[in-house]
């Protein structure tokens, strides 16, 4: 089971005391902060809940695996996400 987002504002508005809308407003402006820090190389970390951040991939060799045929993969970003203690309590009980 999961939440889509929709259901995560209808509980955040619950939980807050929030309107929908408000709620909704909340969540994407988090959204926008995360996507923008994260585009400008700085980490977002929630003390307890998680850390997001960039990081740099180097260059590999890596193999088609359709023929096998070797490729050569370029250097990019890729997002670490760590769990904080709050998150790692929750899925432990």
């Amino acid at each position: 089971m999961s939440l889509n987002k929709s259901e995560l504002v209808s509980a955040i508005a619950e939980k807050s005391g929030l309107k929908k809308a408000d709620a909704e407003n909340a969540l994407n402006a988090f959204q926008e902060v995360l996507v923008e820090s994260l585009a400008n190389g700085e980490a977002v970390k929630v003390t307890g809940l998680l850390s997001v951040e960039r990081v740099e991939r180097a260059a590999r060799t890596g193999r088609n695996p359709r023929t096998g045929e070797e490729i050569q993969i370029p250097a990019g970003f890729g997002v670490k996400i760590s769990a904080g203690s709050l998150l790692k309590k929750a899925v432990t009980k």
